[in-house]
């Protein structure tokens, strides 16, 4: 009966069956992100993402092109001023912030 429940000829479906503690602990922690204080939190974290994202779009952060640290380190303070301008150029022409991507699960649910 796989054809009626993927297309996919090399893989089926796979279902995972923790372990009784495991689970539990999945459901708690789950259960704690719909609080507000944990969502306020990961509000932070969220816009700090946001930056480094920026960071390594924009400035290519991975990488330094230079060695030792004491350019390295300039490399980092110049990157920081970069993005700080950009941002500040967008602000000031009131450029809109970049909506966040809709996962595809997420779209499917909009569509219903």
């Amino acid at each position: 009966v796989r054809d009626q429940c993927t297309r996919s000829t090399k893989y089926g479906r796979q279902l995972t069956v923790r372990p009784q503690d495991q689970d539990a602990l999945l459901e708690r922690v789950r259960a704690e992100q719909a609080t507000d204080k944990w969502k306020d939190r990961y509000a932070a974290r969220a816009g700090v993402e946001g930056t480094i994202h920026q960071a390594v779009a924009a400035a290519g952060a991975r990488r330094t092109r230079y060695i030792g640290q004491a350019k390295t380190r300039l490399a980092h303070i110049l990157t920081a001023t970069a993005i700080n301008l950009i941002r500040l150029d967008a602000w000031w022409n009131e450029t809109p912030l970049a909506r966040t991507r809709t996962s595809r699960l997420a779209a499917l649910d909009l569509a219903a």
